[in-house]
């Protein structure tokens, strides 16, 4: 018979064991697993395997990013579920995020075209998607939209999730908390969510990767661990 602490263990893994593919690098960092990815250009950026600093055990991924669009660079993979997917990361960034665009998630979306990307990042110093194609942002750039999102913290490892829907779903949590102008759908109201609904969207993403974009002269440093990707909620 299991006793609570063997219990509480295998609760704590459960999350991981069921995604589809999952890394605390405590392993270290397999470049096979998780390739790097800098479309374009790479002028730069560094990815490395920092024993510094982590959100469980010791090792996490950094990526230190340099200023404009190729100084650019991201860790990732193509093992993404077909239908739903549901994206966990633990995330810590060293300077907060601006009134500036950049991305620390970006993900290759056939449904916006060749070489286009549904990105994930901040502008007006608070989080926000972007889509590549049409520049739509979500939530709308306005006083009202900008309130309805929130900053990513620094110094400190913050839990991020999000789930992209075949349907055109997309859902947000920071720490367990969903973000509500972060979240649209067809069964979902959010009134400023007009410019990212001028166009009937639904995401087809063939990867997921994380890293730093600025589009002007930004630089950041960011750190990723107890990574997650499956096709069902995997929480914090």
């Amino acid at each position: 018979m299991f006793n609570s602490k063997a219990l509480l263990a295998l609760a704590a893994l459960l999350p991981l064991s069921f995604a589809q593919i999952s890394d605390n690098f405590e392993s270290g960092w397999d470049q096979t697993k998780w390739p790097i990815y800098a479309p374009d250009c790479n002028q730069g950026g560094k990815v490395s395997l920092d024993s510094t600093t982590a959100h469980s055990g010791k090792n996490s991924i950094r990526v230190d990013g340099a200023g404009g669009y190729c100084g650019h660079i991201f860790f990732g993979t193509t093992s993404v579920p077909s239908g739903d997917v549901y994206v966990r990361a633990y995330v810590k960034a060293s300077k907060a995020l601006n009134s500036n665009h950049v991305s620390f998630i970006t993900m290759p979306d056939s449904s916006l075209g060749t070489n286009k990307h549904l990105r994930i990042g901040g502008q007006s110093n608070i989080l926000m998607y972007n889509r590549e194609s049409d520049d739509a942002t979500l939530p709308d750039l306005s006083p009202q939209g900008i309130a309805t999102s929130t900053a990513l913290p620094t110094g400190a490892f913050e839990c991020f999730e999000y789930h992209l829907g075949k349907d055109g779903t997309i859902q947000t949590w920071l720490n367990n908390d969903t973000i509500t102008g972060l979240t649209v759908g067809p069964s979902i109201s959010n009134p400023n969510a007009a410019q990212w609904e001028r166009a009937n969207y639904k995401p087809a993403i063939s990867g997921v990767y994380f890293g730093w974009e600025s589009y002007g002269g930004d630089v950041n440093t960011f750190w990723y661990d107890d990574v997650a990707i499956s096709s069902s909620r995997i929480g914090c």
